[in-house]
């Protein structure tokens, strides 16, 4: 039919103008298209497959609600096409079904609900009772789920947007940077930006103030080779934070699955935020980086069977949420209120489609799974042989990109750090207690520590995984910042309207003495000192490091560790730190490692190591050996004296470069003194390198000399890194 014979028809009344045409079961969510014959129109296609109906609401500029029923139904899909709806257009829907919260039907058509598949949202979420499918002040509070209210929930949540589809990735190049290269740097798009002075002050806490060439120059003078974001999916904030005048800043709370959070867009809500997010993308590209998202899809923000009904529990509450055994509760694995039901196929289909559009349509390079160990649970627990896991791992597209599990949840059963299979990197957070526990002086045995810095392989050598499985951190947004670590015992949490309760009490931390800020000389020369203790044994772990932004800065956050609601002075980062000389020389100590550890294949090794040498007669890949020089013995290990060298051994490495040719690098031996007393460390001699220069002393910064009369003075606390250059006796 043509546009004329359109016109025609429906000037003669043949077409009803409120009644959508048929339109297309496929793809799911709202698609915008211009047909050949140059008419104009969207596609809705939402899948519910047992409601009763389904109305798709369009709003006006003025707010007007215009409702239009999807009369056609193809495989538990309702679909419909609206001409003349154009991107920009703001839409919601209704959907019609059971009230019978005893079987788990929540249907409520006086609820607006977002498109699962919605590209942009606009709007925010107000927490108002209305929004409840049920009644929030009945009375008898133990039934209240059960009573439907009825108010309409449109004036209080936001909408969905239909955007144009613009492929214009014509001149993107992914870094493609291998696993082994990466070093990930963690942060937070609106805290990066918002206090940065050479961002324009109207693109500061923005996708394009992050894309702005001052706040990429940062990145790549520090060398960093992946930007780890937290969500910027569009997310809710919760009722409590609302009621008590905060936001969730950190935005683990995900709303809209495709959607880029219109929060951090600085060209507008309307679909612009999708373009600005594209544009990031493709300048943080340009500059060599990659881009991970950190993604939350283990619940929603439609939290308990008291939280408000945005999407999915409007539109099929029992088939995308695991509910308890009575069916009128939800199980809750993620202590947010509900768990989505991966064990179900079209759970799993909205998450991979999501996943899939992030790297196809908007260039991401990864991602970072919140609560990773939610997603693999099954009827009988967490389950590596579970159905999301194994459409991950067989999906052509999503098989070849980064990711990266949080893998552990709140549930029974819920730590799986080391069990993830193959493909799968995990945050491994023994990596950071072990750190932690050394440099505060813990009770630690040094054969964790050994582990840790050496790969884990204890944790990932089953099943083919490689050292870069684990990806190693001492600070990430949860918790104290590194600056923190040093300065607080304690948490001090007050700001978050909590009384102190939340966040936790097992920091790890040690405060040098003092809590708190101090003018002390020397409690601020050993905290000095302890940072850079923690940032080297970091970029100097085999793995992935990954540093929390900010860290190289000193940035603090008053001892806050779980700033999760602190949009403000608290959370940003604070780029006037730059300007004074002991945060300064941190920074450049820590490009200093990552630019050391980029050029010496030795410091980030693809194979584990073995402990044996390659060829008879030769040198082994790693040794230990203890203050003595001497190598470790089984009672040293189980009798630690808080001192370690471990040896490197560049002329053993197991690996090849990319033509097929031996790697061969220079030695590098690494003390650590955790102790609170100076120690004469003896270098090992023969058959080990017997020449060495001092590449990193944390307690002489700026001032190394090479190590001379076979010993190391290592001074308390502190770390040195020695090279012994390739060629040398025994390197």
């Amino acid at each position: 039919m043509t546009a004329w014979q359109r016109r025609e028809r429906a000037e003669h009344g043949a077409i009803d103008p409120a009644v959508p045409w048929p339109g297309s079961w496929q793809p799911l969510g709202a698609r915008f298209r211009t047909d050949q014959d140059g008419s104009r129109g969207t596609n809705f296609a939402l899948w519910a497959p047992d409601a009763e109906a389904v109305e798709l609401c369009l709003f006006a500029e003025d707010g007007t609600e215009t409702r239009h029923p999807l009369t056609e139904r193809t495989f538990q899909t309702w679909h419909g096409y609206l001409p003349g709806v154009l991107p920009g257009t703001r839409y919601g829907y209704r959907v019609h079904g059971r009230w019978d919260p005893w079987t788990g039907a929540r249907w409520n058509p006086a609820k607006l609900l977002l498109d699962p598949y919605a590209r942009a949202v606009d709007g925010s979420y107000t927490a108002h009772d209305a929004v409840c499918a049920a009644v929030r002040g009945w009375p008898e509070q133990d039934v209240a789920d059960t009573v439907r209210d009825n108010r309409d929930s449109a004036p209080y949540v936001p909408k969905a947007v239909v955007v144009h589809d613009d492929d214009d990735w014509y001149d993107d190049q992914r870094p493609k940077t291998p696993w082994a290269e990466t070093v990930l740097y963690e942060l937070h798009v609106r805290g990066f930006t918002m206090k940065h002075p050479g961002v324009p002050r109207e693109l500061r806490g923005t996708y394009a103030g992050l894309a702005h060439p001052a706040a990429i120059g940062h990145l790549v003078d520090l060398g960093v080779t992946a930007v780890e974001l937290l969500p910027v999916h569009q997310y809710a904030d919760e009722d409590h934070l609302q009621q008590r005048g905060l936001t969730n800043y950190w935005g683990y709370n995900t709303l809209g699955f495709f959607a880029p959070h219109a929060g951090y867009a600085a060209t507008g809500s309307r679909g612009q935020q999708v373009g600005e997010f594209k544009r990031m993308v493709r300048a943080l590209h340009a500059a060599g980086i990659e881009v991970i998202l950190d993604v939350v899809y283990n619940h929603t923000a439609e939290s308990g069977v008291m939280g408000p009904s945005l999407s999915l529990r409007g539109i099929d509450n029992a088939g995308y949420y695991r509910l308890d055994r009575s069916r009128r509760g939800y199980a809750d694995y993620t202590g947010c209120g509900n768990t989505l039901d991966t064990r179900q196929p079209h759970t799993v289909r909205l998450i991979t489609d999501s996943l899939r559009y992030w790297v196809t349509e908007m260039g991401v390079d990864g991602f970072r799974f919140d609560l990773a160990a939610a997603l693999a649970r099954g009827s009988d627990g967490v389950e590596m042989h579970h159905p999301f896991l194994g459409a991950v791992s067989q999906d052509p597209l999503l098989s070849r990109v980064k990711l990266i599990a949080e893998p552990w949840d709140v549930g029974p059963g819920g730590y799986q750090v080391g069990g993830f299979p193959p493909l799968w990197a995990e945050w491994n957070d023994k990596y950071r207690d072990a750190v932690r526990d050394f440099w505060r002086g813990a009770r630690l045995d040094v054969r964790e520590l050994g582990y840790r810095l050496s790969g884990s392989s204890d944790l990932y050598q089953r099943g083919g995984r490689r050292p870069y499985a684990s990806v190693n951190f001492v600070t990430a947004h949860d918790g104290f910042t590194l600056r923190d670590l040093v300065s607080y015992d304690r948490k001090h949490n007050e700001a978050n309207g909590e009384e102190n309760r939340d966040g936790t009490d097992d920091n790890r931390s040690w405060n040098c003495g003092v809590e708190g800020e101090t003018t002390d000389p020397a409690v601020r020369e050993l905290r000095l000192r302890q940072l850079r203790n923690l940032m080297s044994t970091l970029l100097l772990s085999t793995g992935v490091p990954m540093i929390t932004a900010g860290d190289e800065l000193g940035r603090t956050q008053g001892g806050n560790n779980n700033a999760y609601c602190q949009d403000n002075g608290t959370s940003w980062l604070d780029w006037s730190l730059l300007a004074r000389p002991e945060w300064r020389e941190l920074t450049e100590l820590t490009g200093r490692l990552i630019r050391l550890r980029r050029r010496h294949p030795v410091l980030r090794q693809r194979a584990f190591f073995s402990g044996r040498a390659a060829a008879p007669g030769g040198q082994r890949d790693l040794v230990w050996f203890n203050a003595r020089g001497k190598e470790m013995t089984e009672g040293d290990w189980y009798a630690p004296e808080g001192v370690l060298g471990m040896l490197l051994s560049g002329s053993a490495m197991s690996e090849r470069d990319e033509h097929g040719c031996e790697l061969t690098d220079d030695s590098f031996l690494l003390l650590l003194n955790g102790g609170s007393v100076d120690v004469t460390f003896a270098l090992p001699g023969d058959p080990w390198p017997c020449r060495y220069e001092t590449v990193v002393d944390t307690a002489r910064p700026g001032a190394e000399d090479p190590g001379r009369g076979g010993s190391v003075t290592l001074a308390a606390r502190s770390l040195v890194l020695l090279r012994a250059p390739a060629g040398g006796r025994g390197a």
